[in-house]
């Protein structure tokens, strides 16, 4: 029987050293995100724990190691605690704006500043303005980069997300890192999932959480939270599934 030429086809890479966790290496299985059902591919994957980057979609599927957990908030359940409170009434009066995919010079210059500042040695430290491009705008499925203004107009943040059928899918975000403004990667988390609250969407979508690294681990605070696990999604626990 001829296999359907709209199911995807899934490839992995070879073994290359973790960018988390010291010692281990890791290996990604991936397929192309393409044609007319690329939203509802994008969808049903993102269920299963995969995270998309440009055209692609991609979960961890390293030997012997089970680290990387796809979290999700539950956003009608969620409540802002009073350290979140204060990170969201310093920030309160930024103006933000979903934009269609398109790359600019300015955002551009303020991800090098970011990229710069938190992550000089990172995978993305040498991205050019033609990968930024490439990340932005190559994109099948509901995409949208939030632009985040102070008062005076000056671009503070940006955050690329995708719109799923149950949820905001956050991609990637990065921020003026020499601003006097506090938590402003906890507030942009904060912002998306009060943006879900008011279109009665149940879910924010962040990514992978690992527990043993601090740049990944900060995702369990925006509780209630849930992981998926052996048996599908479930509601998350410090100590294991």
């Amino acid at each position: 029987m001829k296999q359907s030429s709209d199911l995807p086809s899934f490839f992995i890479t070879e073994p290359m050293p973790c960018p988390y966790l010291d010692g281990q290496m890791e290996r990604k299985l991936f397929t192309h995100l393409a044609g007319e059902r690329a939203d509802e591919i994008n969808n049903n994957l993102t269920h299963a724990g995969f995270r998309r980057s440009q055209s692609i979609a991609y979960r961890p599927a390293c030997d012997g190691c089970s680290a990387c957990r796809s979290v999700r908030v539950k956003a009608k359940q969620f409540r802002v605690s009073k350290n979140f409170r204060r990170a969201r009434n310093r920030n309160e009066d930024l103006i933000s704006q979903d934009c269609p995919p398109d790359a600019s010079p300015e955002q551009y210059d303020l991800l090098r500043r970011y990229l710069e500042s938190r992550h000089a040695d990172g995978g993305m430290s040498d991205m050019t303005p033609m990968d930024y491009m490439a990340m932005v705008e190559e994109t099948c499925v509901q995409t949208h980069i939030v632009e985040y203004r102070d008062p005076q107009g000056t671009l503070i943040a940006c955050l690329l997300r995708d719109t799923m059928s149950d949820g905001l899918s956050l991609v990637y975000s990065f921020f003026d890192p020499h601003s006097a403004r506090p938590s402003l990667g906890s507030f942009l988390i904060l912002d998306q999932i009060a943006t879900a609250q008011a279109r009665r969407l149940p879910y924010v979508y962040l990514g992978y959480l690992i527990e043993n690294c601090s740049k990944m681990s900060y995702k369990k605070r925006f509780t209630p939270l849930q992981v998926l696990g052996s048996t599908g999604w479930r509601d998350y626990a410090e100590k294991g599934e």
